[in-house]
C-alpha cells in the first residue's frame, strides 16, 4: 500500500482522496505501482489547479461575461466534485466559491453599469429627440438639414435601450425629421415656382430692353430704363442657371442705349460749353448799361444785346440760373429806371402828390395849433391824445413829401 497527505492506494488497487468529508474513491489502478497511480491522479489535480487559475486570470483581467464565466466555473467544480484527482479538493471548492463570488460582483456592477448606461442613453435619445423637434420647425434649411444628419449619426452610435422605448423615441426622432423633410421640399419647390416666375417676368425685361437699346428719345427712354431696373429688383432671382445670362443680356442692351447717348451729350455738352461762354460775354456787355444814363439809348442797347442773347443755344442746366440771373439784373434795372422817369413826368401823379402833401401839411399845421392851445389851458391829456394823432399824420407828410421829390419837386 502507499500514500501521501492527500490520498492513497490500498493493497486492491484502489485510489483514495482525503477530503473534508472523509476519504473519497478516486478510481482504481491496475496497470502499474501504487506510487504511479497517485502520481497519475496528482497530474490530473495540478491540471485542475492551473485550470482554475487560468479562469481567475480571466475574469479578472478580461470581459469574460457573467453566463460564460458560470458555466466554466460549474465544469470544474463537477470534475472537482467526482473527485477524479489527489490533492487539496477543498482547496480547489474554495477557490472556486471565491471566483463565484468574483462573479457575481463583477454580474452586479455590471448590472448597475448596464442601468447607467442605459439610464444615459435614454437622456442621451431624449435630448436628440428633444432637439429635433424642434429643428423640426427651422427655416435654417441648410444647418438645420445638416445637424439633423449629425444628430442620426450619434443615436446610431449610442446604445439600444428597451424595445418599446427605443421605438417610442425613434418614432418621434424619426417624425421630427420627416416634417423638416416636407417642409424643406414644399419650401424650395415654392421657391422654384417664384423663380420660374421671375424668369418670365425677367425674359419680359430683357426683351424691353433690348428693343429700346438703339432709342434715341434720350430723356423718354432713360427714364424707362430706370423703371425697367426697378421692375427687375422686384421680380426677386430667377435660377441659378438662368440669373446671369439674363442680367447680362439686361444690362448689356443699357450699355449700348447709354454708350450712345453718352457720345451724343458730350458733343451737346462741348457745344454747350461755348455757348455759356458767349451768353457771359453778353451778359457782361448788358451790365455796363448799369446804372442808367441815357434811358432811351440804353434800352436800345439792351435789345441789342437780348437778340443776339436769343440767337445762342442752350448752355450747361447748372450754369443757366447764374448766367440768365445778370441779364435779368440789368432788365429789372431798365425797368426801375423808366419807372421812375414815368413817375418824374406825369403832370397829373405830380397834381395829386402835391395836392395831397399840402393838405396833410395843414392837418399837421392845424393839429400843431390844437396841441398848443391845450397845452396852454393845463389840458394835458387832450395835448398827450392830440399829439400822438400828430405823430401819424406827420409819418403820412413824410412819406408824401419823398413821393412828391421823386417828381423832381
Amino acid at each position: 500500500m502507499s500514500s501521501d497527505p492527500w490520498g492513497r492506494v490500498d493493497e486492491t488497487g484502489t485510489v483514495y482522496v482525503r477530503t473534508a468529508d472523509g476519504e473519497q474513491v478516486v478510481g482504481s489502478w491496475q496497470a502499474g505501482s501504487p506510487e504511479e497511480a497517485l502520481a497519475y491522479f496528482e497530474r490530473k489535480y495540478e491540471g485542475l489547479v492551473v485550470e482554475i487559475g487560468l479562469l481567475e486570470k480571466r475574469v479578472k483581467t478580461t470581459d469574460l461575461s457573467a453566463k460564460d464565466a458560470t458555466v466554466a466555473i460549474d465544469h470544474i467544480r463537477t470534475q472537482v466534485d467526482e473527485h477524479h484527482a489527489v490533492g487539496d479538493l477543498d482547496a480547489l471548492r474554495k477557490r472556486l466559491d471565491a471566483l463565484v463570488e468574483t462573479v457575481d460582483k463583477r454580474r452586479e456592477e455590471r448590472k448597475v453599469a448596464k442601468a447607467k448606461q442605459a439610464g444615459e442613453a435614454r437622456e442621451a435619445k431624449e435630448k436628440l429627440v428633444a432637439e429635433a423637434e424642434e429643428l423640426a420647425a427651422s427655416e435654417q434649411w441648410r444647418s438645420a438639414g445638416e445637424r439633423l444628419r449629425a444628430l442620426v449619426d450619434t443615436w446610431k452610435g449610442l446604445p439600444r435601450l428597451d424595445r418599446k422605448s427605443d421605438d417610442e423615441l425613434w418614432h418621434r426622432f424619426s417624425h421630427a425629421r420627416s416634417a423638416f423633410s416636407k417642409r424643406r421640399k414644399a419650401h424650395f419647390a415654392s421657391l422654384d415656382a417664384q423663380r420660374e416666375e421671375a424668369r418670365k417676368a425677367k425674359e419680359k425685361l430683357v426683351a424691353e430692353a433690348e428693343s429700346l437699346s438703339g432709342s434715341t428719345d434720350w430723356g423718354a427712354t432713360a427714364a424707362r430704363y430706370r423703371e425697367l431696373m426697378t421692375d427687375w429688383k422686384a421680380a426677386g432671382r430667377a435660377q441659378r442657371e438662368h440669373e446671369d445670362d439674363l442680367w447680362n443680356r439686361f444690362r448689356g442692351a443699357q450699355d449700348v442705349f447709354f454708350a450712345a447717348r453718352g457720345e451724343v451729350f458730350a458733343e451737346r455738352d462741348a457745344e454747350q460749353s461755348e455757348n455759356l461762354k458767349l451768353k457771359e460775354e453778353l451778359a457782361t456787355e448788358a451790365e455796363r448799361l448799369v446804372p442808367v444814363t441815357d434811358l432811351k439809348a440804353a434800352r436800345a442797347a439792351f435789345r441789342a444785346v437780348n437778340e443776339r442773347w436769343e440767337a445762342i443755344g442752350h448752355v450747361p442746366r447748372d450754369a443757366r440760373p447764374k448766367v440768365e440771373g445778370r441779364m435779368q439784373a440789368v432788365e429789372r434795372a431798365l425797368q426801375e429806371a423808366e419807372e421812375a422817369e414815368w413817375r418824374r413826368t406825369n403832370p397829373e401823379a405830380r397834381a395829386r402828390a402835391a395836392g395831397l402833401t399840402g393838405q396833410l401839411q395843414d392837418a399837421v399845421d392845424k393839429l400843431q395849433k390844437q396841441i398848443d392851445t391845450a397845452r396852454a389851458a393845463g389840458n394835458d391829456a387832450k395835448a398827450d391824445k392830440l399829439a400822438r394823432e400828430l405823430e401819424g399824420r406827420q409819418a403820412l407828410l413824410d412819406q408824401a413829401l419823398k413821393g412828391l421829390q421823386e417828381f423832381g419837386g
